[in-house]
This record gives C-alpha cells, structure tokens and sequence, in this order.
C-alpha cells in the first residue's frame, strides 16, 4: 500500500468506539505506516484487531504511557474526552472535559512540541480545542475541531427531504459553535442544481418545515442516542480522519472546520468558520450569508464566549489578557 506518510499519527482515546474507529478508518485510508493508539484503558484490543485485519505494512503501537505515545508525534487526533449520555447537552461536559483538554495541550507542548496539526474532536469540542490549543503552545493554524457533523447532518436531511443523493445537495454550511446554538446557513445550498432559497415558501417546502429542520440538525446529535442509545461514534470518526488526511496532503477536506478565530469581529475564540486544510495548516475566511444568517453567527459567538468566560471562573484559563503569556502565538 502507498501511504501519504510514514510520520506518527496518534489516535488519542483508540479503546474507544470513536477512536477504534478512527485507527480502521485511517489505516483503510492508508494515511500512514506508523499508527500509534493511546488510551488510559488499553488499547491492545484494539490494536490486535487492526493487526488481524491484515493490515500488513503498518507499524501499529498501543499503549497506556503517554510519553511513549506523544514522543515524535506529527499527526494527532484526539476523542479523548467523556462522551455525551441521553439528556446531556455538549455543554454539560464543560468542566471535566476541558481539564482533560489542558493536560492534552500540556502534554503535546512537553513530547511533540514539533507535531504539525492536532484534531480536537470530543465535546464542547469549539471549548476542549480553545484550552488544548492555549496550553499545547501551537500556533492556530495547527489545530482544528470537528465541525463538519452539524453540516452533514444539514445535508442529509435535505437529501431526504428532496429523494436525491446526497452530492446532489450542495453548499450546506453551519458555522459558529458545534453546540446547541450554531448558525445554520443555507443561503449557499443548491437542491440537484436548484437554489434551496427559491423553495423556501413553497407549498414544496413550507417555511415552518425549515425552520423545524434547522432545529433538528442542531439536535442530531441528541437524535443519534435516542436511535442507538449511544453517542455518535461512526460519523465524527470518518469525518475527523478526513480532516487529518487533507493536512497530510491528501484530498481536501468538504466541510467546515472549528478554528481559532481573532478579528476585528470576534475575539479569541474557536469556531467554525469557512476553512480551507492543506499541508500548511488550517486558514480561514469569514462566511457570507443573509443577514439574518449573520445574526445567527453573532448569537452562536456570543454563546461562545459565555463559556469560554466559565472556563475563567472554573479556573481552567487565565483572562485572556494573559493567554499570551501561556501561548505567544494566542496574543
């Protein structure tokens, strides 16, 4: 098998169901032939079956020691955080989540100093990429967050609103937190080549229909674990795994991804935003939209940072005034 590297890339959280996926999805994709799984329970299960599928140019670790995980590491992604339970919100695995999320950061700065771009993935994933980006000493461009779910989930609906494949619906965008509050956009999307703005208030697609579909995207999530009475596991896995591969040089990335943002607009924050991934990092460029759909931006950013401000009262972050001293690249 031709890879796209022979650098590490470590899956951080591989015993479990997101990142066992994520360690198939990345050697089926064939990214890398040095693969590394971490997991403070052990992920020698795991690796022993990605073994036994035959995957046979591959040099495949597992390990509980986060030195020997992290050292010489390019590549990360991590799923390394509790996962949502029936009932809970992204938000309500704030706190511990996010002290998980320092210590990755920390560790990141202590034994890969060097690692080129890091995939933050477990929720409120806009808040665990923020803290593990100002503690790691990466600069923005290194670090990314899982997004693109709220925008697939987008798409799916509108395909099977309309009965078309779902590459014929394109242009799905949300931006802004992937959380309870994100800003769903759909001035851009195109229904097999129709523009879904001129079927908006129609009898073919009432105006209360859309409204009640962008609420359920911004439940998808909640929707998944009354379907499997488990988190979404499958779909953040590939989409993660695409994310890493684009920055390694493969086929770019579809979907937004959650960045670090700081303008004249918002202020030290990660959301997402219109990106591009390639080799050199992530780069972004603000979304355009209805004004109505930059209403909803501002209220997602505003959503943002009243958590990202919790976080300075639970004392996981300084004020912002000194993220700089903690991070030069965050001033």
């Amino acid at each position: 098998m031709a890879f796209l590297t022979d650098e590490k890339l470590v899956i951080v959280g591989a015993a479990g169901m997101i990142g066992s996926n994520m360690v198939q999805t990345a050697l089926m994709m064939g990214l890398t032939s040095n693969i590394c799984l971490y997991d403070i329970f052990s992920p020698e299960g795991v690796a022993e079956e990605m073994r036994q599928s035959g995957f046979g140019d591959v040099k495949i670790t597992a390990t509980t020691d986060v030195a020997e995980a992290f050292t010489d590491a390019k590549y990360i992604i991590s799923s390394g955080g509790a996962p949502r339970k029936e009932g809970m919100t992204r938000e309500d695995l704030l706190k511990g989540n996010c002290e998980i999320a320092e210590q990755l950061g920390k560790n990141i700065k202590t034994y890969c100093p060097d690692v080129k771009h890091v995939v933050i993935i477990f929720n409120p994933a806009d808040l665990t990429g923020l803290v593990t980006l100002l503690y790691s000493g990466l600069k923005p461009s290194q670090l990314t967050t899982l997004a693109a779910l709220d925008s697939t989930r987008l798409q799916s609906a509108l395909a099977k609103k309309f009965g078309v494949m779902q590459s014929e619906v394109t242009g799905c965008a949300t931006y802004g937190g992937h959380g309870e509050q994100m800003a769903v956009f759909g001035s851009h999307v195109k229904i097999d080549g129709r523009n879904l703005t001129d079927i908006i208030g129609t009898a073919e697609f009432p105006e209360a229909e859309w409204e009640q579909m962008k609420k359920d995207v911004i439940q998808g999530g909640a929707k998944i674990i009354a379907l499997r009475r488990r988190s979404s596991f499958q779909s953040p896995a590939y989409l993660s795994v695409e994310m890493i591969r684009s920055v390694m040089g493969g086929e770019p990335f579809r979907w937004p991804a959650g960045t670090f943002v700081n303008n004249e607009k918002y202020n030290h924050i990660m959301m997402a935003m219109n990106t591009v991934l390639d080799t050199t990092g992530c780069h972004y460029t603000m979304p355009e939209g209805t004004a109505e759909e930059q209403a909803a931006l501002d209220a997602s950013y505003a959503h943002l940072c009243k958590m990202r401000d919790e976080l300075v009262t639970l004392n996981i972050v300084p004020e912002i005034s000194k993220w700089g001293e903690i991070n030069p690249n965050l001033k």
